[in-house]
């Protein structure tokens, strides 16, 4: 590798500090603390198996499972939830079985993220704020108060694009919060390094044979220091796997270990400091301004969280899992960095309730922990399916290893369910929600296709009929169309009303494919299906900006042009009626108020305003 790689490699994982890391690095704020604030005696025996417990979970989870494996099972380069749903439906739709249950798995752990995006912000900036408690508890009334004030300054920044600050500070800003962590850390080890026989995992095993009820209470604690493991996967593609794995093994890893430990080491030396060992650990000159990093890298990590929701959404707008989206570009160079106003303000409401509502990272912890713990549970599935279907290197090892992870997270999870009644109702309830909630429009854009192909025109008969009695105008028509077998409605709108062609007519159909980018060579397939009538199938995949005009000007094709001034963008806009009952009531009331929320086709394919018409009607369903 020349110094010119090795150089942006660095540079790349710097990057990743900053966003892949954000949610996991600030973990120690509350994880350990939470293994005793359920009743758990604070002596040797039990902080030592909570610390072995702690760290070979982080061994397991994070550094075999998602680090070692799950970084290989990429979608052409993209990581996330999402992606690798796209690529499990691939499996299942050439094996022809599992189909409807990897949907089904996609869908739920969709939502269990979009609770975990309302979640993390909330639980982070609260349990850096709470650092002002340790400096006085005269400041407690302050920190919802505080809290929120923060919270609502970092969405409103997000419609300025916070991509290049990122970019300068947030890399450099989290090198020194793990460098904090791990000298904090590594201090209080000095003390007491009797605290470094956690690292063997008999202590966690005998622990979990002899107190079975209090590792199970534990397990949902550990789970904490896990919790941004899904971002390694779900980021990969702003970076690439070995960056990411650079960052992890050589800052991330070593500074989160340390830092465990050290409060480990504190907590034994000073069993009080159990209430908040985190901040503790800094010299009393040292705290305010470990109060300060803190609340900058929560900060950090809410950012992350939040340009996840938006690039989740998107995605899912892309694989026909939502409506058409608004999207605000907020660069002129980077096609991600992306603001949408609505996804921004429904966060900000949620996340403000929560804060509202909770009141403290403590009561947030038990609502936290399942959301992930699901979503990695529904990773691991997905993964173990792929497995199956397809030969890979090392493929029984693999098959293996994620058995037992599956095990583990089975665990995870039914530990963290144990608190439903404490929080724990809040992402079930959510990823329930949108479950119904994507369900729904799925069977609606279902129903409406078909509704749409009984009304219509089938293009082999409609090519048959004689032109000649039809008046033409000069230019060309393109007719956005959902499928090539039947006359676009606005087609047929156009002949009804207005009974005239334009001599060159286009029917095209934009398709999304279950891959992240559409190779140039791919993109387009135009054919004659009649003098002067053409289909244009355009392909994109789901993380591009679906830009049909840019397309058009590029093709190279007999016959065929789209001068800006002599063509004419055509699309259809249905209103829909409950008449036909598909749908109960509410069903209906759901599907329709998502409908009438979706971007215009005008907007969400960047079609020219002043050469666009949209025509309508009346679909009942």
């Amino acid at each position: 590798m020349s110094s010119h790689q090795k150089s942006n490699q660095f540079a790349l994982a710097l990057a990743a500090l900053g966003v892949v890391y954000g949610d996991i690095g600030t973990s120690p704020l509350y994880a350990f603390k939470e293994a005793f604030a359920h009743g758990m005696a604070v002596n040797e025996a039990n902080v030592l198996a909570s610390l072995s417990a702690f760290f070979w979970a982080i061994l397991l989870i994070v550094s075999l499972k998602y680090v070692g494996f799950i970084l290989r099972f990429d979608n052409q380069g993209e990581g996330g939830v999402l992606a690798l749903m796209a690529l499990a439906k691939q499996t299942a739709e050439q094996n022809h079985k599992g189909l409807k249950t990897v949907i089904a798995l996609g869908i739920f752990a969709a939502g269990l993220f979009y609770a975990d995006s309302f979640i993390t912000p909330a639980i982070s900036v609260l349990s850096a704020v709470e650092g002002i408690n340790v400096v006085s508890k005269s400041f407690e009334a302050y920190v919802v108060p505080m809290t929120i004030i923060i919270i609502v300054g970092l969405f409103a920044i997000q419609r300025h694009g916070t991509q290049r600050i990122g970019g300068l500070l947030f890399g450099p800003i989290m090198i020194v919060w793990f460098a904090t962590l791990g000298g904090l850390g590594l201090a209080s080890i000095l003390k007491y390094p009797k605290i470094l026989l956690a690292l063997n995992p008999y202590y966690a095993l005998d622990f979990v044979i002899t107190q079975p009820s209090l590792a199970f209470i534990l397990l949902s604690a550990v789970f904490l220091a896990l919790t941004g493991g899904e971002a390694l996967f779900a980021d990969m593609g702003h970076f690439g796997a070995k960056p990411v794995r650079m960052a992890w093994y050589g800052v991330v890893w070593p500074g989160l270990v340390l830092n465990y430990f050290g409060q480990g080491a504190l907590v034994l030396r000073d069993p009080q400091a159990v209430e908040n060992p985190f901040y503790l650990l800094a010299p009393e000159w040292g705290l305010l301004f470990l109060v300060i990093l803190a609340t900058f890298a929560t900060v950090i990590a809410s950012q992350a969280t939040i340009a996840g929701a938006y690039s989740m959404t998107l995605q899912a707008a892309r694989l026909n899992l939502l409506p058409r989206v608004n999207v605000m570009h907020t660069s002129d160079t980077e096609q991600g960095q992306i603001y949408m106003p609505f996804v921004n303000g429904l966060m900000l409401i949620g996340v403000v309730l929560l804060v509202l509502g909770f009141g403290s990272s403590s009561a947030l912890a038990a609502a936290y922990g399942l959301a992930v713990s699901g979503t990695m549970l529904i990773t691991t599935g997905m993964v173990l399916y792929l497995l199956r279907k397809t030969q890979l290197k090392m493929r029984g090892v693999m098959l293996a290893a994620f058995t037992l992870f599956a095990v583990l997270e089975v665990g995870f999870v039914a530990s963290n369910a144990s608190k439903l009644a404490h929080g724990g109702w809040l992402p079930l309830s959510l990823g329930i929600l949108f479950f119904i909630i994507l369900h729904t429009w799925q069977r609606g854009q279902a129903y409406l296709a078909k509704e749409r192909t009984d009304n219509s025109l089938p293009m082999d008969t409609f090519l048959k009929m004689p032109m000649d009695s039809i008046a033409q105008v000069e230019g060309t028509a393109v007719y956005l169309a959902s499928d090539l077998s039947v006359v676009p409605s606005a087609l047929m709108h156009n002949l009804k009303h207005y009974k005239v062609l334009h001599t060159t007519n286009v029917f095209l159909v934009v398709k999304s494919l279950n891959v992240p980018y559409v190779q140039p060579s791919e993109r387009v397939r135009v054919q004659t299906v009649a003098d002067k009538m053409y289909t244009v199938e355009i392909a994109f995949g789901f993380r591009e900006q679906p830009l049909i005009v840019p397309v058009l000007h590029n093709i190279q094709y007999e016959g065929l042009s789209f001068d800006d001034m002599n063509t004419t963008y055509f699309t259809s806009n249905s209103k829909l009626v409950d008449g036909v009952g598909r749908f109960n009531r509410w069903q209906f009331g759901v599907f329709n108020t998502m409908y009438k929320q979706a971007a215009s086709a005008n907007d969400y394919f960047g079609l020219p305003p002043n050469r666009t018409v949209q025509l309508g009607a009346q679909v009942a369903l």
